[in-house]
């Protein structure tokens, strides 16, 4: 067990599994502290940056709080790549950086056999304005601002059976950052936040139900999915990481025995830069999905609701139908 410091002026720390440590600083300001890397997803580099560094600022937005300043992680092949490629891969880190209004201001590099690239991101919030894993309620809505599917195309592409539409949606959904959604939460006063990443839409949910104490429904045919990530699933293209989610998500998750097994493995896939999972009062849900629209974040799809704690921490439906949670 890793011994946590207990430090009162950790607003936000590992225990409730959130996606970013939040540290007050005074009254008004608190740091909001991250870091992410991983090996490449996609096989430009320009693009492998973008998607990197979207992901590793998604945890600052999934917490609330707004992007300050960013260091390089990087573990890179000298003398197999060029330095070259390494050029492009920052590129693309610092201009996601700087859409996201941070700035990269250094950073460390190793020489590693396996190309490695991320960020330590730092961001600022004002006490008391956090969201949190465990701010859910019985009654809110889970809506998801992008199509899940990323795990399964990356195997595909390394496979070289993704086909080129996959592979163009996938990187602009994985490139995209998440602060219109973000800005969608904090516009309609939302408290319980999460980013969908490598644990999969299933495990991140549970992180939400453990650290709220509640439940949750999700609907299988409300899934927003990217193009060919079911075909591909259907055909076994599957990475060992959504494989390991599965096992570990079936102890507490209960599924509709409509499920076919490609469509569970789905719920599971390990995601890479992937949407917010936003738990919206049923009373704000129209409004959260129209103001989501409007800034035409890849998806604005309601997949599910909170409900009481039960049996099971969660219950997968085949399909939606017949289940009304908009009341506004």
């Amino acid at each position: 067990m890793v011994p946590w410091e207990d430090d009162p002026a950790v607003l936000v720390g590992a225990s409730t599994l959130d996606d970013a440590a939040i540290y007050r600083l005074s009254d008004d300001l608190a740091l909001v502290q991250t870091v992410d890397f991983f090996t490449p997803v996609v096989d430009d580099p320009y693009d492998f940056g973008r998607i990197a560094a979207a992901n590793a600022l998604s945890d600052v937005y999934a917490m609330g709080g707004q992007p300050l300043t960013a260091l390089n992680i990087v573990g890179f092949p000298s003398g197999v790549l060029p330095l070259e490629y390494l050029a492009r891969i920052l590129q693309g880190g610092a201009e996601t950086a700087r859409l996201a209004g941070a700035t990269v201001v250094g950073g460390h590099t190793i020489d590693d056999p396996e190309l490695k690239y991320g960020m330590a991101v730092t961001g600022l919030i004002k006490p008391g304005e956090e969201w949190t894993n465990a701010a859910a309620v019985p009654g809110d809505v889970l809506v998801l601002t992008k199509p899940v599917g990323t795990g399964i195309i990356a195997t595909a592409i390394k496979g070289e059976s993704a086909s080129e539409e996959a592979v163009v949606v996938a990187t602009a959904s994985m490139a995209a950052i998440n602060r219109d959604g973000a800005e969608v939460a904090r516009m309609h006063g939302l408290r319980a936040v999460t980013d969908v990443t490598g644990f999969g839409l299933l495990g991140h949910l549970s992180e939400i139900c453990r650290a709220s104490g509640v439940g949750a429904e999700v609907w299988f045919d409300a899934l927003p999915v990217l193009p060919d990530a079911a075909v591909l699933a259907r055909g076994g293209t599957i990475p060992g990481g959504t494989k390991r989610n599965l096992e570990h998500v079936s102890d507490w998750t209960v599924f509709d025995p409509d499920l076919e097994p490609w469509q569970r493995l789905l719920l599971a896939d390990a995601q890479t830069s992937g949407g917010l999972l936003l738990c919206v009062p049923a009373e704000k849900v129209s409004n959260v999905v129209r103001s989501l629209e409007e800034r035409a974040t890849p998806a604005a799809a309601v997949v599910g609701v909170v409900r009481e704690p039960g049996d099971s921490m969660i219950s997968v439906r085949a399909a939606s139908a017949g289940r009304e949670v908009v009341t506004d």
